[in-house]
């Protein structure tokens, strides 16, 4: 006999999906990030694609760790769970083990993520657990004033280095491609509709999907990627990738980037030498392909490359696990746990 739980639970996955809007997913929390932040937008977007997915809100969960970014639970209508430092990678991986039938998504940041939860990081993505993470990198320590973090420029004068920082960054999307991730990502806080994009194909994606997200800090590290961002600049120092299109950029379309060997450059389309079809054609499911893509992110020569860089399939972790108990206990029978506590040489502490 069924016990009242399995009751209640069965009653809510055969209730028709409610149709959703973006309010839906609003809390009554204040939203307490600083006037401009980045997160705002991330927020509105995460918000807006949600009714799109066809997963109720009871199924969903939003895990985060410690950080300006690490709030987004509360202001999420879901499941959420506030992690400590470093740790949201692990508390996911745990529930979605425990729970293979939610959503569950890990809401992280460039010092929460790649510092103090980089372990958890890179073997989350070598695992491939049924996930999503989103990382807001805005290559500074916000909630704790402006100390550099792990992807910071070399030089970055902050107040944990005052004569600049001499640690060389990490890339994220290098890390993750580097742990044998299956989805890397990057996107930008002002791009509103790529970013929906970007996280539709995320959440769409089979096994562990990694989005590193360029998120302003107007108070400690104000136009970080500005270059990247504001309508001037964009066009001549950002190349979108897309499956199955030639990487072509700037304000007039007039440049592209091929392969010399295995080295990227930048060639101009006008002049005749080089045509589109020189160019290099983006193919998200070559792993060779996607470090030379990524590896472009800090060579000044170049522009910052903002797309998916891989989206390959592979075993799910829990799906591996489930398989394995499956075959346990058709093996060996359902375990008897107060059998094994008795079993073999016992003793009694008094």
């Amino acid at each position: 006999m069924n016990t009242l739980v399995d009751e209640i639970m069965k009653s809510t996955l055969d209730a028709p999906l409610p149709k959703y809007s973006a309010k839906d997913f609003s809390t009554d929390q204040d939203v307490r990030w600083c006037p401009g932040c980045g997160d705002y937008s991330i927020l509105a977007q995460t918000q807006r694609i949600m009714p799109d997915l066809g997963i109720p809100k009871h199924k969903m969960v939003f895990v985060s760790g410690i950080g300006c970014s690490s709030r987004f639970p509360y202001y999420m209508n879901t499941y959420g769970f506030h992690g400590i430092h470093g740790r949201a990678a692990a508390i996911a991986s745990g529930l979605k083990i425990a729970r293979p039938d939610l959503s569950v998504w890990v809401v992280t940041g460039d010092g929460d993520g790649m510092s103090i939860g980089g372990n958890h990081f890179i073997h989350l993505m070598r695992r491939n657990l049924d996930l999503r993470v989103l990382l807001f990198n805005n290559q500074i320590y916000g909630l704790t004033k402006g100390q550099y973090s792990p992807t910071s420029e070399m030089g970055k004068v902050t107040k944990s280095s005052p004569y600049g920082s001499v640690d060389y960054p990490f890339n994220p999307a290098s890390l993750a491609l580097g742990a044998s991730a299956t989805f890397v990502a990057r996107t930008l806080d002002r791009d509103p509709k790529h970013m929906q994009g970007v996280i539709k194909r995320a959440a769409g994606h089979k096994g562990t999907s990694f989005v590193e997200i360029y998120q302003n800090c107007n108070v400690f590290n104000d136009a970080a990627f500005f270059q990247f961002t504001e309508k001037d600049t964009k066009d001549d120092t950002v190349v979108f990738i897309e499956h199955g299109k030639p990487l072509v950029f700037g304000k007039e379309k007039d440049k592209g980037i091929r392969l010399n060997g295995y080295s990227p450059e930048v060639v101009s389309l006008k002049d005749g030498k080089y045509s589109v079809n020189d160019l290099l054609v983006h193919d998200e499911k070559d792993t060779t392909l996607s470090f030379i893509l990524a590896d472009m992110t800090y060579k000044p020569h170049l522009p910052r490359p903002v797309g998916i860089f891989l989206a390959i399939d592979r075993p799910v972790y829990e799906a591996e696990m489930e398989r394995q108990i499956a075959f346990a206990r058709e093996k060996r029978g359902v375990g008897d746990l107060k059998k094994l506590l008795n079993s073999g040489e016992t003793w009694v502490v008094q």
